[in-house]
């Protein structure tokens, strides 16, 4: 075993980890952290799938009743329509239709935005922007809940996600920020935040899979594969389950400060 592979994959694991769920992005912390310690450091496409893919599961952890009860609703009121189904059918639904900007856009700007918007000063001015947003809405309270969301909701948080698909813009925050301006309570806009994310990150990664099993990894790479995916897995859970917290408080202000200071910081000086 390489020591310094792994340590940079597991760096990179606690990284992606860390940042996925809470509202400072993810992608745009990965370039950062690669444009300070090299390019060649973090150039390896495929582990970012498998590090995807342990946040992937750590947010299924999470929300493992709610996922399994609108899969039994889904296909409940597919089979027999009862009402008694009905409301996690809709939700689903919701889930689909929030998916579509995001999906669309993806697959149409997916070159664009690797080629054109990856500068790291780029990803600082979105981190700023973040910032701004999360300080637009961090006071916010919300009264509609689950039961209140319509198609036309879906859709709109469904366009902050698909805005997301910048560097250094926050998935979760900008789904989060979406779902309060349209006045929803925060666990409500919690929930479908990472509602939204599963079905995404599970396309990212199956798209991904392909060229993952043509590039036959060897062994040891194999292994610092499974201990970045295995940080990413912990500290994703812990890391939601912090986020939760803060956001029934409403502290999103810590978010606010931390997002403005990273991305001055990175415009001044990367």
């Amino acid at each position: 075993m390489n020591i310094i592979d792994f340590i940079k994959y597991l760096i990179l694991g606690l990284i992606q980890g860390f940042t996925e769920p809470i509202p400072v992005s993810s992608s745009g912390h990965l370039r950062i952290f690669e444009e300070l310690l090299g390019n060649g450091f973090f150039n390896d496409l495929n582990f970012e799938i498998i590090v995807n893919f342990g946040s992937f599961l750590a947010i299924v952890l999470f929300f493992w009743k709610d996922i399994w009860t609108l899969i039994l609703d889904f296909f409940g009121y597919i089979k027999t329509k009862k009402k008694s189904y009905q409301d996690g059918f809709r939700y689903c639904m919701f889930i689909i239709i929030g998916t579509i900007p995001a999906g669309i856009a993806g697959i149409l700007l997916k070159d664009f935005i690797e080629e054109s918007l990856s500068s790291v000063r780029i990803v600082g001015a979105a981190l700023v922007i973040t910032s701004l947003f999360l300080y637009l809405i961090k006071d916010f309270k919300g009264i509609k809940n689950d039961r209140e969301i319509t198609y036309k909701d879906a859709f709109i948080i469904g366009l902050f996600q698909m805005i997301a698909l910048f560097p250094g813009i926050s998935r979760s925050g900008a789904t989060i920020v979406g779902a309060m301006f349209l006045n929803f309570k925060r666990d409500t806009a919690f929930k479908f935040s990472f509602m939204l994310y599963l079905p995404i990150s599970l396309a990212t990664m199956m798209l991904g899979t392909k060229d993952l099993i043509a590039s036959h990894p060897s062994g040891s790479l194999l292994f610092y594969y499974f201990i970045g995916m295995l940080s990413s897995f912990i500290m994703t859970f812990f890391a939601t389950k912090w986020f939760h917290n803060i956001m029934k408080k409403g502290k999103l202000m810590y978010f606010v400060v931390y997002c403005l200071i990273v991305g001055f910081a990175v415009i001044l000086f990367l």
